[in-house]
Formats: structure tokens, sequence, C-alpha cells
């Protein structure tokens, strides 16, 4: 399945370096914005993250990395070393970073050799010199014989302009043919709780392994996004960290991780929310559920680990029936069940995501709206309280993405929620808005207010 990462941005430019040197706090300060998790604790970056910038009219993609540890045979590390051989492989100059005032260490000249390996020009970044008098400590780093060194402060931004300028004169302008259009993305976010198979199942929609996985609960950290094209559709499906109810999160990097996959959930258009079917809907499930749905994109909820479950006829019916009784919030969500780890089913989710990115852009005409269920909510309305004087004036939908309609009243009453409800069912009815919240907003009718005019004396 060709990727669209490396169409989009024209030059690539790998950050690599050993652990807690400051990669991803240069990673964002070149990007101009943080999109990678920022700490004092080594190993925080584990998956590469893309990030693009134009300067000086070159377009210029960075791609974090984690900190390689040479010579470990620990899982998630050599997991890391395979994701930076990946970005390594994609990109054409690598910049080591370096911590000017930790000095050279045996890690960094272990290091140097894969770098040069490649056969990438690599450039050495010495990072946290934050004053013109530390610039002395940059000096034993020209012994790495690299084609250029750069003292900076990615924490202040000291240096990185010229570092940025030195990367676009290296770059190649776009060549006219080559300038991307704008393409419509469905934008896809892999939700859940911690090792649920999250990871597995981004792997499998892209076709390679894009995200780091291991039965280490809470592998994942950082928001990971990946430009898929399929059958003329362009998904950016996102990998998020398993989110975990506010009072269990551990720490200030799962904290924060959780805020992104938060974060993640609000731009996206249609969110996968992963269970593990082999354990049934969980206290978590439902407090991830319940972020989805506030966020406002379509869900789809995905049964994962289908195949370690002893089926019958009834068995799919049977974990429907408990998931509607614990996320009831959700029965307009559709339930697939599959298998991250041999595929089973895997390729069906584009299909339903495509229906439920459809389902969202559907407008209805305000005339439609009132003809059809203005008499309906009068009628519902009496039935619910014959002595409620509440009248509707008219229905519109203010906007898609999700569907919002605003219901216009001649009372000063809110409706109860039993008509939003009847209202919401009576859409799906006509409409469908398969996967898709609806939301109802009223606007209630406006107090008078008398103006009082002087008299003449």
């Amino acid at each position: 399945m060709p990727n669209l990462e490396s169409r989009i941005a024209m030059f690539q430019v790998a950050i690599v370096g050993r652990p807690n040197v400051g990669k991803s706090t240069l990673f964002n300060r070149l990007c101009g914005f943080r999109k990678a998790i920022v700490g004092d604790e080594p190993g925080i970056t584990r998956d590469r993250i893309y990030g693009s910038v134009q300067w000086n009219g070159k377009s210029i993609s960075f791609l974090d990395t984690g900190g390689l540890i040479p010579e470990t045979r620990e899982v998630i590390p050599e997991r890391i070393y395979c994701q930076v051989e990946a970005a390594l492989s994609e990109s054409r100059l690598v910049l080591m970073v370096v911590d000017g005032r930790a000095g050279i260490t045996p890690a960094d000249e272990q290091l140097l050799p894969i770098m040069r390996k490649t056969g990438k020009p690599v450039w050495t970044v010495v990072n946290k010199i934050d004053a013109a008098d530390l610039e002395i400590y940059a000096a034993p780093f020209y012994e790495f014989g690299s084609e250029q060194v750069f003292s900076i402060s990615a924490e202040h931004g000291l240096g990185t302009a010229d570092l940025l300028d030195a990367i676009a004169e290296r770059a190649e302008a776009v060549p006219v043919e080559e300038e991307s259009t704008p393409v419509e993305e469905i934008k896809v976010a892999v939700v859940g709780r911690p090792n649920v198979g999250k990871s597995s199942l981004v792997n499998r929609l892209l076709g390679f392994e894009r995200s780091i996985v291991t039965d280490v609960p809470g592998t994942t950290r950082d928001s990971v996004d990946t430009l898929l094209m399929r059958d003329g559709i362009s998904y950016r499906i996102i990998d998020t960290a398993g989110i975990r109810r506010k009072g269990k999160t551990e720490g200030r990097v799962e904290k924060i991780s959780v805020v992104m996959a938060q974060k993640s959930l609000e731009r996206a258009d249609v969110a996968l929310l992963l269970l593990d079917a082999r354990e049934g809907v969980t206290k978590q499930d439902a407090g991830v559920g319940g972020y989805a749905s506030e966020s406002g994109c379509s869900i789809i909820i995905v049964l994962n680990k289908w195949d370690l479950v002893e089926k019958d006829t009834h068995t799919l019916e049977t974990f429907t029936d408990s998931i509607h009784r614990r996320m009831k919030y959700l029965a307009y969500a559709p339930i697939l069940s599959v298998s991250a780890l041999t595929g089973q089913r895997v390729s069906k989710l584009f299909d339903v995501i495509r229906k439920a990115y459809e389902a969202r852009q559907t407008r209805i005409l305000t005339g439609t709206l009132n003809n059809m269920f203005v008499p309906d909510l009068e009628k519902e309305m009496a039935i619910q309280n014959p002595n409620h004087r509440l009248g509707i004036r008219y229905i519109t939908q203010a906007r898609s993405n999700p569907p919002t309609f605003v219901v216009f009243t001649s009372g000063r009453d809110r409706l109860h929620f039993s008509t939003e409800r009847y209202l919401v069912n009576r859409l799906r009815e006509q409409f469908g808005f398969f996967a898709t919240p609806i939301r109802i907003q009223q606007r209630l009718k406006p107090f008078k207010t008398s103006k009082r005019k002087d008299s003449k004396k």
C-alpha cells in the first residue's frame, strides 16, 4: 500500500541520537509546534514521528526518532532501533544530535559508524548550548568528521534558524509538476485502553510495521500519524496511546500521552474504538467511549482478538448486547469483530470508515426538516406533557461534522431529554447518519425588553 509521506514531504531529514539529548525538543522547534512529547525521562519517543515545515521556499519533512541504545537486547530499545533504521532509509539527510554539556560519550561514538553506514550525509547538531560562552563545548565534536557541525539550543531556539537555512539550501526546490494538490483525507483515530492491540491494528491497516508492538502496556506514547492511499481515497491513520481513567494515569509522560490521544479524537473524522474481545467491555472501555462520543467524531466499535474467542452461533450477539448495556450512548456505533494479528476482516474496516465519513457530511434542507418533523415533535411533546405549552417554530441543520440541528422554540423552557432523543431517533430513521453522533441545540424565544420613553416636560 503506497505511503503518501514520501510524496508530500519533498526533502526528508532524520533526527537521531542517543536518549535524552533533546531530539524531540529540536523536532518540535524545527516544525514550529508541539507534536512530540518532551520530558526528562529517557526513552519517551519510540515510534518515528513526522512533521513538516516550509522554509525559504523549500518543503522539508523531519522525522523524530527514539533514542538509540547500542548493543541492547531489551525488547523496546530493539524495536526503536528498527524504527530508526526505517527513518534513515527514508531520509536524505541525517542530523545526529548530541548533548554539548555532557561531551562525547561512548554511546555517541558507537552510534557514529551506524550513521555513516547509511551513506547519507550526516550533520552533527550539538544541543544544549544555551549561551555564547558555552560554544567551547561544541569544539570536541568536530572530531566526528561530520560534513557540518551546528551549535544550538533546541529549548531556547538559539541557532535553529541557521540550521534550517542550511537544510533549505541543501534541499531541492519543489518541481512544479510534483507540487502536491490538496487531497481530501479521512482522519481515522485508533483509540482504546492500553494493550488492546491498537498499534497492531494500525500496522495491519497500513500493511507494514509503522508502530512498535510489544506485550508491554503503554508502548505507544506519542500520537503517530501515517498517510495512506487506498482505492483513490486518502486516509490519515492516527495511532494513539492507551487511554486510562484520569485517576489511573501514572507519571507526567502518561498524562501527556492521554491528553494527546484525546486531542487526536478532536481532529479525527472517524474513531476506531478498540475492545479486547477476550475480556469484554470494561469500565476503562466505557470511559474511552465517553471521550470519543464527546469529541463528535463518528465511531466504529472494533472487537479485536476475535480469533482467540471461543465462539458459537450467538457469540457476536452476546457481545453486542453487552456493549449496548455498558455503552448505551454508543448505540448508533456499528460493531465489527476482527483480528489484527491474523488480518481477519480488517480490510472491511475501510468500507465502514468511508461509509461513516460520508454519512457525517449529510446536510438536510430546512424545508424538508420542518415538513417532516415539526408536526411529529409537537405530538411527542403533547404526549410527554399535555400541559406543556412549548411550541416548535422551526428546525434547521446548522452544520455537519458532526451533524448539528438547531430547534427554535416559542417558549422559554428547555426541551425534555426524551424529546431530543425522539428527534435523534427519527433523524436516523429517515436519513441514516451511519456511525455518526447527532447534536441537538435549542434556541429559546428571546425575552422582550420594554423601552421607557422619557416624558416631555
